[in-house]
């Protein structure tokens, strides 16, 4: 899956099959300016299991956020003496559900400076116990996010 995420959007990732019997886990993650050397930026990505709005979107990166299961920041310059740098982290962790893409600029307050974002997913097949497991996590995340 690939796309472009302007500043503060949410994009949501289709995954979840009716029956629950097929999982997915992130394999990579990797982001990309929208423009390279043209613009200066700092972006952060971040994925979750649940519904992000608008309004969520930020650029604070907690790893104690059990719904939360990748992060990125990317950071570009125009400068050719500087080096651009990404820092990119992601769970082992295996969802049967849809998932949520946001980005916020932190450098460019109030310009949108979009950013490219490339997942690969491995599909894996669920049995009953492990589409349960993957269910009943899902559930508590959606119900402890409301809390």
């Amino acid at each position: 899956m690939r796309g472009l995420r302007a500043d503060g959007a949410v994009q949501n990732i289709s995954l979840n099959k009716n029956n629950g019997s097929v999982g997915y886990k992130i394999v990579k993650f990797e982001l990309m300016g929208n423009k390279p050397g043209d613009t200066s930026y700092e972006s952060v990505v971040k994925i979750y299991k649940i519904p992000q709005t608008e309004a969520s979107v930020d650029a604070v990166i907690d790893f104690s956020d059990n719904t939360m299961i990748a992060a990125g920041f990317l950071e570009g310059s125009t400068s050719v003496t500087a080096v651009d740098g990404k820092i990119v982290i992601f769970d082992n962790e295996i969802f049967n559900q849809d998932i949520y893409i946001t980005h916020k600029n932190v450098l460019n307050v109030g310009v949108d400076d979009p950013v490219n974002y490339y997942i690969e997913l491995e599909q894996i097949k669920l049995d009953l116990t492990d589409n349960t497991m993957a269910t009943l996590k899902d559930i508590k995340n959606i119900e402890a996010s409301y809390l």
